[in-house]
């Protein structure tokens, strides 16, 4: 589908943190969800959790907040319709945060969020 318009896509990202599952949300500790049009590095990747997963935060205090990054053009671009966008989008938010949480790839493959 074509890409939704900035704000637009910031909506349906809110939307999907609102609804993400309440034992998820209750492990968010300084980390922000930012929006952007693609990755320079890698345009035709989804989302991007930059940052110190919570397993591996020990001697942690002072530290900027992690990243999760969603790209908008990759993720509008894959979705077949409106409906299909907004469910690539909670996808990948869980997945994002997922990583903040000290889950990797291959573990959320086995889950169903890869």
């Amino acid at each position: 589908m074509q890409p939704v318009s900035p704000a637009e896509f910031e909506g349906h990202v809110a939307d999907a943190l609102d609804r993400l599952p309440r034992q998820i949300a209750a492990h968010f500790s300084n980390v922000v969800v930012l929006t952007e049009d693609e990755n320079a590095e890698e345009p035709e990747l989804l989302g991007l959790y930059e940052g110190v997963a919570l397993t591996e935060r020990e001697h942690y205090s002072g530290a900027l907040p992690d990243r999760i990054s969603l790209y908008r053009i990759p993720l509008c671009l894959m979705a077949e319709d409106l409906d299909d966008l907004i469910e690539e989008i909670t996808v990948t938010v869980v997945h994002e945060f997922a990583h903040h949480m000290g889950i990797d790839d291959d573990r959320l493959h086995e889950l169903g969020w890869g």
